[in-house]
């Protein structure tokens, strides 16, 4: 049986994008970032869909993905004649390499939480077992004497 931690690793090695191993992102959420980062301008959903060839409803899948991992901004653009539709445009980019570090550094600790509790759990349980075995020892030592 492979462990989490294990398998974990094996997923992050396979990720090609940072956003979408840090995020959780799919190929295609990660290729509207990059469209949306190559605009150099706020792009709206039909205009993301005309661009992958895919329905709207798939393209705004992805952005709504995107919201949710603060990795893009949401423009409300209100029209003259009282509607409103929305862009979007890709965070700041230092702003985003400070989130992946944070997130990085957060797994990090996690990581370190983790091994510190398998030491702590592992390491006694040997030290247990050792202990009894000892006794265990002594025990025969004495019936044998």
């Amino acid at each position: 049986m492979t462990d989490v931690v294990t398998e974990d690793l094996r997923r992050e090695l396979r990720c090609v994008e940072l956003l979408g191993c840090f995020h959780g992102l799919n190929e295609r959420d990660v290729t509207v970032f990059a469209m949306l980062a190559d605009a150099g301008e706020p792009v709206t959903v039909d205009r993301i869909a005309d661009g992958l060839d895919c329905e709207r409803s798939t393209a705004y899948r992805s952005v709504s993905r995107l919201l949710d991992a603060d990795v893009v901004v949401q423009t409300q653009v209100n029209n003259d004649r009282g509607g409103y539709y929305h862009e979007y445009e890709p965070r700041d980019a230092a702003a985003l390499a400070d989130q992946l570090r944070r997130r990085l550094n957060d797994r990090y600790a996690r990581l370190g939480r983790m091994i510190a509790a398998f030491r702590e759990r592992h390491v006694a349980d040997r030290d247990c077992q050792s202990a009894v075995r000892r006794d265990r020892g002594a025990g025969r030592d004495r019936s044998n004497g």
